[in-house]
């Protein structure tokens, strides 16, 4: 009976990686490779046997709990990593701020065995039913800003160096509670030690925290800069699009005005029977009028500037390009996602084209509305060849991370109940992007 009770207990003890496994999960719910509910599956079927031979190993074998742990939070991390869409600096993040948290309640635990017992060794029933509810409260409590805040920080910052310097802040309090468990709950009882172990636990704790919620205003600084340099680019390919127009406009003007001119030569021309003279001033005339005029792709004045933009830096790059644009009317999807969904298209496109033989550049763009509710957006352009794919996605061929371009386009069409299929052959890329509208 007491060999179940110790079973029990050290049960208790590995049922903690439950709610924490929760707390990983919660910050990158955008970035999970599969359903909720497989993941959630997939957890359990690893979790529950861990926890089942954890405990036993801990009762009947009489070892120490962190000898048991450590080697269980090696391997989970793989696990986690295999689960998420997310780079080893976000995941190793992730996986080691929830450790530091979750070790606070295993110290508050040893407190609380304290005043259960006089030896150290092992802890009490009491005791990791005290650990199991604090690291569960502790989940609940981080809930709210770990699925809704946070997340948005593991979606946009995806430079590693960031998320490295949470790691060794995290690092540095997680091995501080393993380093100070008490070896002695007789000296901590007979002394100050007492009084002063459990408020510096508290502390550490609320600093921790501090530490987190200092790093999520300065992500949210970063990366509110970032969306007013997203919203100054659009104003300034606005502004590039008008003075354009502008341009056009006052040399349409200096045209009609010089017609009548025109037309005097015409009809003198015609009088002599000059027809190839008439024929090539014509054709003069036409060119000047058509020279730069401006391209309306949609009704949607900062879209339609974006579009002109890439459209005339396609036409500078020598880039062949076939587009025809149909948006919904009236406009029912975020402007910014849009332009972060398109930009990100044409931008990697018309760079890829760049890279090519003038001859072999093409860029084909096409957005379609289907069945009322559905917006098609089709990207096709050629490209070198080279890709750098793993099983995660397509990786930068800039960087050694992910496509932060690619990501973006992913995480809109889902916000839109859509999908993005990527794909590419030996001399062209892919990008087929559907959302409900």
């Amino acid at each position: 009976m007491i060999l179940w009770k110790e079973w029990l207990s050290g049960l208790l003890q590995m049922l903690v990686l439950v709610p924490s496994a929760i707390s990983c999960y919660l910050p990158a719910k955008d970035q999970m490779r599969f359903s909720f509910t497989k993941t959630i599956a997939l957890c359990l079927a690893v979790l529950v046997p861990s926890a089942v031979i954890g405990g036993f190993a801990i009762a009947f074998f009489n070892i120490e709990a962190n000898v048991v742990f450590l080697p269980a939070l090696l391997v989970l991390f793989f696990l986690y990593w295999k689960t998420v869409y997310l780079d080893f600096a976000r995941t190793f993040a992730i996986y080691v701020g929830v450790c530091a948290i979750q070790a606070f309640p295993a110290q508050f635990a040893n407190i609380a065995d304290m005043y259960f017992k006089s030896e150290t060794h092992g802890a009490t029933l009491q005791a990791n039913v005290i650990h199991l509810c604090l690291a569960s409260l502790l989940m609940l409590v981080f809930v709210h800003p770990a699925r809704d805040r946070f997340s948005r920080m593991v979606n946009e910052i995806d430079s590693p160096k960031i998320w490295y310097s949470t790691i060794a802040v995290s690092l540095i309090f997680f091995f501080c509670n393993l380093l100070v468990v008490p070896t002695s709950y007789d000296m901590i009882r007979g002394s100050r030690l007492r009084y002063l172990f459990p408020a510096l636990e508290i502390c550490g704790l609320v600093l921790l925290i501090m530490i987190y919620v200092l790093f999520y205003w300065v992500a949210v600084i970063i990366l509110e800069r970032i969306e007013i340099e997203k919203r100054s680019q659009m104003l300034e390919m606005q502004a590039h699009q008008f003075q354009k127009l502008l341009e056009y406009m006052q040399r349409t003007k200096r045209l009609r005005h010089d017609f009548r001119h025109s037309v005097y030569l015409l009809l003198g021309l015609a009088k002599s029977g000059d027809i190839e003279g008439i024929c090539a001033h014509l054709s003069e005339y036409e060119q000047r009028i058509t020279e730069n005029v401006t391209v309306n792709f949609c009704k949607n004045a900062a879209l339609n500037a974006m579009f002109s933009y890439y459209y005339e830096l396609a036409e500078e790059s020598g880039i062949k390009t076939d587009w025809k644009i149909a948006l919904p009317e009236p406009f029912t999807i975020s402007e910014m996602d849009m332009a972060a969904m398109f930009g990100n298209m044409m931008e990697n496109a018309i760079a890829a084209c760049a890279a090519l033989p003038e001859d072999d550049r093409y860029f084909s763009l096409t957005s379609e509305i289907r069945y009322s509710h559905y917006l098609y957006v089709v990207s096709t352009n050629r490209f070198d060849g080279r890709v750098r794919k793993g099983k995660d996605g397509y990786h930068s061929t800039k960087h050694g991370g992910r496509g932060t371009g690619l990501i973006s386009i992913a995480a809109i069409a889902e916000k839109y109940h859509g999908n993005a299929r990527i794909s590419n052959s030996e001399r062209e890329f892919f990008v087929d992007v559907m959302l409900r509208i």
